[in-house]
């Protein structure tokens, strides 16, 4: 009977074992369980880890640098845009890089045009102190270039043959100036010519005697820049004896490139500083533009007119001034910062980030820029208003991509 009973239990034993066998035929899949670890190799191969000390290394799985051995760094994460055309970045990645970004926006456009030029003499006030008739020179009361002189001062003093000659006729006629006064009337006319004044000549035909030197006055203040005579020289009427400029008003002469010539106007404000007096600033407006660009410097003259009371600018000193120059024609475009630009020469790019998401994904773009404000371009086609575009560490995330065969600087 116990015998019945075992061989019993054994054949329903078996008969279970042989349903759950056939139930594993038939119901398990060999490509679920296939599936489970190529899933997770998918996943561990779409991230990224990189260096911070050496980014060329890019690994797809955690773990040590192979070469300092530092912990390296989520670069992409799995699961990340699978858009050929972008660039995703993560939160530790954007650090490492040192992204920033901005919103496009509409400023008003300044641009700054540099000049550099070199104090001159107002040409206005500058005089030739010259002989008004032959002679020689008998003595000299300025005798050195840079002497400071005043209007009516004595500058020289003349021997004149002809003078001598001129006022004896002159005595000689006013005896009979009655009787002749046409020819007492050519007398003073004659030393008239000569430049001597009512007095001088009052003064010769009341004393009745003849001068022999003649004193040569300053027609002007300023200062002497060059001497042209020396005590001893003979000199024939209209023979110059000094130069005299004044420079209580100067004139700052700059270079104009003619690529910045549309950008300035006469009435723009320039601020300038002298080389040779650090830490002093100066300001004048444009007063004259050169129509004529030099044909070998390609540069035109800016005219800036400032008062010298201090006597500080000196003619030559080298000045460097600044014009902000209001671009109206350019006033409904937008502006960005120099930064976020990359530019290959024929392309300008920038990198948008891609709205209606929380991570950082950046596309490359294309645009079109005007004209330079400094640290800023004007954008006239490529962007809109509002849109976020990154505008530090742009050749980072240019880097990036170009890493991972993405549309680049250099890829189009």
């Amino acid at each position: 009977m116990k015998k019945i009973f075992s061989n019993k239990y054994i054949r329903a034993s078996l008969l279970v074992l042989v349903g759950m066998f056939i139930s594993w035929l038939f119901f398990h899949s060999p490509q679920q369980a296939k599936d489970k670890p190529d899933s997770a190799a998918k996943n561990a191969s779409s991230e990224i880890w990189t260096c911070a000390m050496h980014p060329q290394i890019r690994l797809n799985h955690p773990g040590k640098c192979p070469i300092c051995a530092m912990d390296l760094i989520l670069l992409k994460q799995a699961g990340g845009t699978t858009d050929s055309t972008t660039i995703h970045f993560t939160k530790e990645a954007i650090e490492l890089a040192n992204v920033s970004t901005s919103v496009v926006s509409k400023n008003k456009p300044v641009k700054e045009v540099r000049l550099y030029g070199k104090v001159q003499a107002d040409e206005r006030s500058l005089q030739n102190q010259v002989a008004h008739f032959s002679g020689r020179i008998e003595k000299l009361f300025v005798n050195f270039t840079g002497e400071s002189v005043r209007q009516g001062q004595i500058l020289a003093i003349i021997y004149s043959p002809e003078l001598v000659t001129a006022q004896q006729e002159l005595l000689e006629a006013a005896k009979s100036k009655q009787s002749q006064p046409e020819i007492y009337e050519a007398a003073k006319d004659r030393l008239h010519h000569w430049m001597l004044t009512h007095a001088q000549i009052e003064g010769i035909e009341t004393s009745g005697r003849v001068k022999t030197n003649f004193e040569v006055t300053a027609n002007t203040s300023g200062i002497v820049t060059a001497r042209r005579v020396n005590v001893g020289d003979h000199v024939a009427e209209g023979d110059v004896l000094f130069d005299v400029a004044n420079l209580s008003n100067v004139w700052v002469m700059f270079d104009a490139y003619e690529n910045d010539l549309p950008f300035l106007r006469i009435g723009n404000t320039v601020s300038f500083t002298v080389r040779a007096l650090p830490g002093t600033n100066f300001s004048g407006t444009i007063k004259f533009i050169d129509p004529v660009i030099d044909p070998n410097t390609r540069v035109a003259k800016v005219r800036v007119e400032i008062g010298n009371a201090g006597g500080k600018l000196k003619p030559e000193m080298f000045v460097n001034g600044i014009v902000r120059a209001n671009l109206d024609q350019y006033s409904d475009k937008l502006v960005i910062p120099r930064s976020a630009v990359l530019w290959t020469g024929k392309r300008s790019i920038v990198y948008v980030k891609q709205k209606d998401t929380n991570e950082s994904i950046f596309k490359m773009r294309e645009i079109e820029l005007g004209p330079t404000l400094g640290n800023s371009y004007v954008v006239l086609n490529g962007l809109t208003e509002g849109e976020e575009i990154v505008t530090e560490g742009t050749f980072n995330v240019d880097a990036a991509s170009q890493l991972e065969g993405k549309p680049s600087m250099m890829n189009r």
